[in-house]
């Protein structure tokens, strides 16, 4: 892997870190506590004005600063709108700062207790404010990041997993014959006459924080897409309880935006894909010291057994009859 595939953090040592906040005017007290952040490198700090900040800093050559600025500007609109989501701090007119090849942002450090996809009160604040969040992301599509689509989740993690040395060779010939098989099935299942609208992107509980009321972090993968994205990760269980709370979330959502029922179909092609492209940027991410040692399973061969029965698993949910409503009179 190149410094152009993303990864150069290694110069990202303490002194630079307190210069660059030091570059905006944010002179930090305390020490820079990493937080669990793989993609780029976020850190926790109190400044000498005795409030507490995170720090973002970018993984070189993933975006382009005109995509990072238009991540900043959907959140910013959304705060604008009350909508209770994580948004960088403005500096001399600037969210988005540079200091010596590296991009960072600063943002406010905002606790809470974790978002319980079990709750149906939680759930049903949740789906309300995915609602406005939609009616937000409704009003224009980004211009500068990508549109979910078979390409970036499909195809192109196909061909790095080719060419990647982690997958056992006495392996290699049946996951990729499920895998080749699942990418057709998808590829079939795929539908596309949805309006696309900018949202968050990664909305699964773990970037939900529950403050009073839910509190939406972490738009790094913010993208136009089917609004269904946002909604079908906080489903789990059987099937039973994922009607239940698909009924809860839409019932909130729809207070706000209207919901296309026909995206319904697409939930578990969404998971297919993201079940593909999630290995794939293992893989590509590999060289980077933090992902060894956070997800060390990755080089395993029990891992690629796995993923070959999750190949199997999947196509079977992918016929099955979508998850589906009874009609509201």
């Amino acid at each position: 892997m190149t410094q152009q595939d993303g990864f150069s953090f290694s110069d990202l040592t303490p002194d630079l870190l307190l210069d660059a906040l030091d570059s905006i005017g944010v002179r930090a007290e305390s020490g820079l506590l990493p937080l669990n952040s793989y993609e780029n490198r976020v850190y926790q700090f109190s400044a000498e004005d005795g409030a507490r900040y995170v720090a973002k800093f970018y993984r070189p050559h993933r975006w382009s600063c005109e995509q990072i600025q238009e991540e900043h500007d959907f959140t910013q609109e959304l705060l604008e709108q009350d909508i209770p989501v994580a948004a960088p701090i403005t500096f001399e007119g600037q969210t988005l700062h540079h200091f010596q090849e590296h991009r960072f942002a600063l943002f406010p450090s905002l606790g809470g207790r974790q978002f319980e996809v079990d709750n149906f009160d939680q759930l049903e604040w949740v789906g309300r404010y995915l609602g406005r969040i939609h009616r937000v992301g409704q009003r224009q599509t980004f211009k500068h990041r990508p549109t979910i689509g078979l390409t970036e989740y499909l195809h192109q993690p196909r061909q790095i997993l080719e060419n990647a040395d982690f997958i056992p060779e006495h392996l290699k010939t049946v996951f990729f014959a499920d895998l080749d098989m699942l990418i057709r099935e998808l590829e079939q299942h795929w539908y596309s006459d949805w309006q696309p609208l900018r949202l968050h992107g990664d909305c699964h509980p773990g970037n939900i924080l529950w403050r009073d009321g839910p509190l939406f972090v972490d738009l790094d993968d913010a993208r136009n897409g089917p609004a269904v994205q946002d909604l079908w990760m906080l489903l789990n269980g059987e099937r039973h309880d994922q009607l239940a709370q698909l009924d809860t979330v839409l019932e909130a959502y729809g207070e706000f935006a209207d919901f296309n029922h026909k995206e319904l179909q697409l939930i578990e092609p969404l998971r297919g894909l993201r079940m593909v492209h999630y290995m794939a940027w293992l893989a590509k991410r590999w060289e980077d010291p933090a992902f060894p040692r956070a997800f060390p399973w990755f080089a395993d061969a029990k891992y690629w057994e796995g993923q070959v029965l999750a190949f199997k698993e999947q196509l079977a949910a992918l016929n099955e009859p979508p998850l589906q409503l009874m009609p509201q009179w």
